[in-house]
């Protein structure tokens, strides 16, 4: 969710993937895909800036890590699984 400003100066957060359309004509306006539209204090670049953000921030939390130590398994080398098998 990104935070914008209504004109009021109340605060809004929005789903940026449910963003169509943002139009800059002296106030900026925003149209989402289910038709509601908003009217905010925000210039366009503004908004897009902080939409790329938001994705940026989602794909680096995606992205595979090699800094996750808690997906590791200690002495991986001397690790052997056990698996007790009854035969008949």
């Amino acid at each position: 969710m990104i935070r914008l400003t209504r004109l009021d100066g109340s605060e809004m957060y929005l789903n940026p993937a449910m963003i169509e359309v943002v139009e800059e004509s002296p106030d900026t306006h925003i149209t989402l895909s289910n038709g509601n539209r908003y009217l905010v204090l925000e210039p366009a670049r503004v908004i897009i800036e902080r939409i790329v953000l938001h994705q940026a921030r989602i794909l680096h939390r995606a992205a595979p890590s090699e800094y996750k130590k808690y997906l590791q398994r200690r002495n991986a080398e001397k690790f052997r699984p056990y698996c007790k098998l009854e035969r008949q």
